[in-house]
C-alpha cells in the first residue's frame, strides 16, 4: 500500500434527536515514515477520526486502511503493528516503571526489550522507580515508552505534551524527533502550534468534521499569501487610548496597500499578512493619520500556522489562547 493512513469518505454520525454528523465524508492519506500533524478546535471531529483509526470507534461509512490492512477483518495483526499514546494514559501507581513497560510488552509476538524501550525515552534511571514518584514529564515518557515497546510501524500520539513544562515539552520532541529519525510514520494531535511547526512534515487543518487544508507547515503559512503579520489596533486621535472597531472603508482601504494579501478583524484588532513591511508599516500610519486615527498598538512578527488556522476556522486553539 501507498499510504500507512488512507481513509477515504469516512462518515461518523451519533444517533440522537437530531443524529450528529461528528466526521463528514472525510479523506485523510499520511505517507510512510512521515510525522503527520492533525490540529482543529473543539468540536472538529479530529478526536473521533483518531478513535476510528486507533480501531477504538466504528466509523459508520468510509474506508480505513491502516499499514494495508483494514479494521473489522485484520484487527490482531493491525494492533501488532501500531502503538497508542492516548491523552491520559492511566498506569498503575504502584508498579515500577520497568515493570509497567514490561506489562506492556507482554502484549506482543515481536518487541523491544524493557531496556530497549526505557533506553528511547531516557527513563534508564528510573527503572526501578515506582510510577507514583515519577514526574509529570518523566509520566508521559514512561506512556510514550508504553506505546512504543511494540516497535510500531504505527505510532498514535494523542496530545503528548499537554500539561507539561518547557523542559518536558522538548524532552518528548526530541523523543518524536528519534523515532521519525528511526523511519517510523507518526500521527502527532496537538494543541501546539509551535509544536506541529517543528516536528510535523505535513499538517491537516480539521473543522465540522472534515479536513479543510492539509500541507507542510511552510505551504500552509505561504497559502496566506505573505510571511510577515502586522497586528495592531486604532483608536481616535481625541481618545488614543480607547480602541475602535474599525470602519469598513478603512479596512478596504488596507487591503489595497502594497503587499498587503489579507486582512482581517478579529475583536478590535486588525490583523495584515503582508510581503513587505516597512513599506506596510509606514503605509498604514499614513492611512490612519489622513482618517483622524492614531495606533494604540503595534506589533509585527512572522507569519505561522496559528495565523493560517485562525484564518481557516475563525477560532484559536484553546491551548495558544494566552
Amino acid at each position: 500500500m501507498k499510504f500507512a493512513i488512507d481513509c477515504r469518505n469516512l462518515r461518523k454520525t451519533y444517533l440522537a434527536k437530531p443524529p450528529v454528523e461528528a466526521v463528514r465524508g472525510l479523506d485523510l492519506q499520511v505517507h510512510y515514515g512521515e510525522c503527520f500533524g492533525v490540529l482543529g478546535p473543539n468540536g472538529a471531529g479530529k478526536t473521533t477520526t483518531i478513535e476510528i483509526l486507533e480501531g477504538l470507534l466504528p466509523a459508520t461509512s468510509g474506508e480505513v486502511w491502516i499499514l494495508g490492512r483494514q479494521w473489522g477483518r485484520d484487527d490482531r495483526e493491525i494492533r501488532q503493528r501500531i502503538g497508542v499514546s492516548l491523552q491520559e494514559t492511566v498506569l498503575s501507581d504502584e508498579l515500577t516503571v520497568a515493570e509497567t513497560v514490561r506489562l506492556f510488552r507482554s502484549f506482543y509476538r515481536h518487541a523491544l526489550t524493557v531496556e530497549q524501550a526505557l533506553a528511547q525515552v531516557s527513563l534508564q534511571e528510573k527503572a526501578k522507580s515506582r510510577v507514583n514518584k515519577l514526574s509529570g514529564g518523566q509520566k508521559q515518557r514512561l506512556a510514550v515508552a508504553c506505546a512504543i515497546v511494540s516497535d510500531p510501524e504505527l505510532l498514535f500520539l494523542d496530545e503528548p505534551t499537554t500539561g507539561l513544562d518547557p523542559t518536558s515539552r522538548r524532552e518528548v520532541w526530541e523523543i518524536i524527533r528519534q523515532l521519525r529519525a528511526n523511519g517510523r510514520t507518526i500521527l502527532l494531535t496537538t494543541h501546539y502550534m509551535d509544536e506541529a511547526q517543528r516536528l510535523c512534515d505535513r499538517v491537516a487543518i480539521f473543522d465540522e468534521g472534515r479536513v479543510i487544508a492539509i500541507g507542510t507547515p511552510d505551504e500552509l503559512i505561504r497559502s496566506l499569501g505573505g510571511d510577515q503579520v502586522v497586528r495592531f489596533s486604532f483608536a481616535k486621535r481625541q481618545d488614543p487610548h480607547c480602541p475602535v472597531d474599525p470602519p469598513t472603508e478603512i479596512l478596504d482601504t488596507m487591503r489595497a496597500l502594497p503587499s498587503v494579501s489579507l486582512v482581517e478583524n478579529i475583536a478590535e484588532q486588525v490583523r495584515l499578512t503582508c510581503q513587505q513591511l516597512p513599506v506596510v508599516v509606514t503605509a498604514l500610519i499614513e492611512l490612519l493619520r489622513r482618517h483622524d486615527y492614531v495606533l494604540s498598538d503595534l506589533n509585527t512578527r512572522e507569519a505561522s500556522l496559528d495565523d493560517v488556522f485562525i484564518h481557516l476556522t475563525g477560532k484559536r486553539l484553546e491551548s495558544d489562547a494566552a
